[in-house]
């Protein structure tokens, strides 16, 4: 019965094995990121904004047409070990149109820091961008960003009380809430992980440190390891008076299910940003 007697965490894992062509995709994002870029106006970027004194803590700021309605942060993934803010540029589209202004954080890789420590990183990027950024705040991560913007939001969070008080929804896109399963993959000679902080790290064995709403959103053609993450993390917090939304997008892969973000009418979205 699903997950039950599973030893080989490995394949649980492997996204990219279980998508075809999918080493042609890094190339391909970072192209597309580029391009959209190179398509906006000078005057709507900040790019590469310092946030901490290592070489990757910085971000950068897309910024709408006229005002900003608030602050939307993505977080990108790649298992706490690959990839950077570079990336994702054109995801940032559909927030854009709605008038929002949006953080794309670099975080130090492992090995040469733990997922305890990118956790404060991230923290300490969303704090800089909500000083820069006025209104309220929606956050949004993919994979181990997943990982990354719920643990904003449990009872240990890096946030401080002003910055926090200004989360009014998160977005949890194909995230790792429960760490411990990792313990038993090869990743983990990367990760460094032993038991006491792959628990401290999995915020579905937190308690929320606020009751703002929060979306667990995963592909219906994903692994089932990440089904199942986002099943369990909604219904954890869901028993701590958390509004909280699981929402199973089709046949969607791990990589596909971020392709909406694009588009401000994609459903995605609008649950990102938390509109109709």
């Amino acid at each position: 019965m699903g997950n039950r007697g599973m030893t080989d965490w490995d394949d649980a894992f492997a996204n990219m094995a279980h998508v075809e062509n999918s080493h042609e995709l890094p190339a391909f994002w970072a192209a597309r990121a580029a391009a959209y870029r190179a398509g906006l106006p000078p005057e709507r970027l900040e790019l590469d904004v310092s946030y901490g004194d290592g070489p990757r803590q910085g971000l950068d700021i897309l910024h709408p047409e006229g005002p900003a309605k608030g602050l939307a942060v993505f977080v990108h993934g790649g298992y706490w070990m690959r990839l950077d803010k570079s990336y994702w540029s054109d995801l940032a589209e559909g927030a854009l149109a709605h008038g929002w202004a949006v953080c794309i954080p670099s975080y130090t890789l492992t090995p040469h820091a733990r997922v305890r420590d990118i956790t404060a990183e991230i923290g300490q990027a969303i704090s800089l961008a909500a000083a820069r950024v006025a209104g309220p705040i929606c956050l949004a991560g993919h994979s181990a960003g997943g990982h990354l913007v719920t643990r904003m939001l449990c009872e240990d969070t890096p946030l401080a009380g002003e910055v926090l008080a200004r989360v009014q929804n998160t977005l949890s896109i194909s995230g790792l809430h429960d760490l411990r399963p990792l313990l038993h993959t090869k990743m983990n000679e990367t990760l460094r992980m032993d038991a006491s902080e792959a628990r401290l790290e999995s915020a579905a064995l937190h308690g929320p440190c606020q009751a703002s709403p929060l979306t667990a959103w995963v592909g219906g053609g994903e692994r089932p390891e990440f089904i199942r993450q986002a099943k369990l993390m909604a219904l954890m917090w869901e028993g701590l008076d958390v509004p909280t939304r699981l929402h199973i997008d089709g046949a969607h892969n791990h990589f596909t299910v971020l392709e909406g973000l694009k588009d401000a009418h994609a459903p995605i979205t609008k649950a990102w940003l938390g509109v109709e």
